[in-house]
């Protein structure tokens, strides 16, 4: 259990504190992407602004689970072991989540690519903290 839930949650404030990062980074390094956040479908007004916050620790808990299943199966050194985990969910799980994101809301492709990449940073994220902490 320790082996579980220490990782998860080292790894849910790291990815906490990236997603708390994230807009500031986005406004810098992509302004006019950042723009499109003007769009009245992103609400952050309201009760639910919180679940934006517990998001990092609902994946970080979610990967840890899968790590702690399937870590057998990933083989080299912890940096290798760790993107392989981020690729694997990024193919597996945020790849058909964009894709039908594109398909059902008016955001641009380039909005969605930055999703994606920012569904496979977490994800690496995540995996070098269980490779280094759950080997």
């Amino acid at each position: 259990m320790k082996k579980f839930f220490v990782p998860g949650l080292v790894a849910g404030f790291l990815l906490l504190a990236l997603s708390y990062a994230g807009p500031y980074l986005m406004i810098a390094l992509f302004p006019s992407v950042a723009e499109e956040y003007y769009n009245p479908v992103f609400d952050l007004e309201g009760n639910k602004t919180y679940l934006y916050f517990l998001h990092p620790f609902v994946l970080s808990f979610a990967l840890a689970w899968f790590w702690d299943r399937f870590k057998p199966l990933f083989h080299g050194s912890f940096w290798f072991r760790g993107l392989e985990l981020g690729l694997v969910y990024a193919l597996v799980a945020t790849l058909p989540s964009m894709w039908i994101v594109f398909s059902a809301m008016s955001v641009s492709p380039t909005l969605v690519f930055t999703w994606l990449l920012y569904g496979l940073l977490q994800a690496v994220v995540a995996g070098l903290v269980f490779a280094k902490m759950n080997p």
